[in-house]
C-alpha cells in the first residue's frame, strides 16, 4: 500500500490570521490565498494536518469548550472552501509544563503519523515560527518558514530549506518539484 503525503500546517500565522490568544470563532479568518493554496495541495495529493500550540488553555487565558468553538469555525471555513482536514491535533499546555507535545517537541507529529500512517520524514511542515521549523528538521522532513504571521521575524534564526513570503508560495515551490524532497 502506498503511503500518502501530508503537509503538517502550523495554525496562526500560515493559515489564519496572528491574534495573540485566539479565542473566539468571530477572529477566525483564513489568511488571503489560503484556501486555494490548501485546495492546490489537496490536488497534489497531499492530506492535511494541522498542529498547533495553544498555551492560552494552559495558562488559563481561555477554556477547553473556546479552543473546541474556534476550531469549529476554522473546519466551517475549512468546507466553505472545499478543504478537508485529516487531523488537527492541539496542544494545550502552557510552555512550562514540560509535556511532549508542545512543539518543537516530535509527541503530535509523532502521534499525527501513527494515526494517519505516514512517514514523519516523507512529510512537509510549513509554518511561521522557529518551532515549526525545528520540529519539522527534528523529524527530517522538508521544511518552510512562511513570512506571514511571526516569519519574517524568525528568518534568518532558523535553518529552513524554504523561506517564502506566503503559503501560496510555498504551494508554487512545491508544485515545481518533480517529487517534493528536500536536500
Amino acid at each position: 500500500m502506498k503511503q500518502h503525503r501530508y503537509v503538517v500546517l502550523d495554525r496562526d500565522g500560515t493559515i489564519i490570521g496572528e491574534r495573540e490568544y485566539l479565542s473566539e470563532p468571530e477572529q477566525v479568518a483564513l489568511l488571503p490565498g489560503v484556501g486555494a493554496a490548501l485546495r492546490e495541495l489537496q490536488q497534489m495529493g497531499f492530506g492535511l494536518v494541522v498542529i498547533t500550540n495553544q498555551s492560552g488553555v494552559g495558562r488559563g487565558i481561555f477554556d477547553q469548550a473556546q479552543l473546541e468553538r474556534v476550531h469549529q469555525r476554522l473546519e466551517e471555513l475549512f468546507q466553505a472552501e472545499g478543504i478537508h482536514l485529516d487531523g488537527l491535533y492541539v496542544c494545550a499546555h502552557a510552555p512550562d509544563d514540560d509535556c511532549a507535545c508542545r512543539k518543537p517537541k516530535l509527541g503530535l507529529l509523532q502521534k499525527a503519523a501513527d494515526d494517519l500512517c505516514f512517514n514523519m520524514a516523507n512529510s512537509i511542515v510549513i509554518g511561521d515560527k522557529a518551532c515549526d521549523i525545528e520540529m519539522g528538521r527534528m523529524a527530517g522532513a522538508l521544511t518552510f518558514l512562511v513570512r506571514t504571521g511571526y516569519g519574517a521575524q524568525f528568518e534568518n534564526e532558523v535553518a529552513a530549506d524554504y523561506v517564502v513570503d506566503d503559503l501560496t508560495a510555498a504551494v508554487r515551490v512545491l508544485g515545481n518539484m518533480s517529487s517534493p524532497r528536500h536536500r
